[in-house]
């Protein structure tokens, strides 16, 4: 496995991963699946410090390795007092969850993050998604707060989990 930033032919690879959680579960409150052009501008938005890491894994005939997860800073909030601060995403192809794949690109996020200079990484977790706590806790990030019944998917009220990691 091997850890890279990500690269405009990643696109298709990283929505495949990203909208089937769209589709089929609560841990991103999307609604609507991205197309392929909404996924390559999200990468294009996010280069430099607000950059898109993707794990990779060899396999016959894929160039560069096959995309099995990707991992995010975006910013936290858009006035310029939180411009120190950025918000996590980690998502793992179903196939290879389990396996340590969200374990190094949090690693990898986290020292990317303290390398362009944030002070502070969030986590926005839907409520029970307990793997994505433990994953987060095992970094050293905390609990900071839950924001009750904040959004709306499936029929169902979901919380989310805010967690924070300084990077002193």
């Amino acid at each position: 496995m091997e850890v890279r930033v990500a690269e405009l032919d990643d696109a298709e690879a990283i929505r495949s991963i990203y909208n089937l959680e769209v589709e089929t579960s609560t841990v991103t409150f999307d609604l609507v699946a991205r197309t392929l052009a909404e996924q390559r501008a999200w990468l294009a938005a996010r280069s430099g410090a607000h950059t898109v890491l993707v794990a990779t894994e060899e396999s016959p005939g894929a160039r560069g390795g096959t995309v099995i997860g990707f991992a995010s800073l975006s910013p936290w909030k858009e006035r310029p007092a939180y411009s120190t601060s950025v918000e996590d995403s980690v998502y793992i192809h179903r196939d290879h969850q389990g396996r340590g794949v969200g374990r190094l690109l949090l690693t990898s996020l986290v020292e990317a993050a303290r390398a362009s200079g944030f002070h502070a990484v969030f986590a926005r977790i839907v409520g029970g998604h307990e793997a994505s706590i433990a994953l987060h806790a095992g970094q050293g990030f905390e609990v900071v707060g839950t924001e009750r019944e904040v959004g709306r998917k499936f029929g169902q009220w979901l919380d989310v989990v805010v967690m924070e990691r300084l990077l002193v």
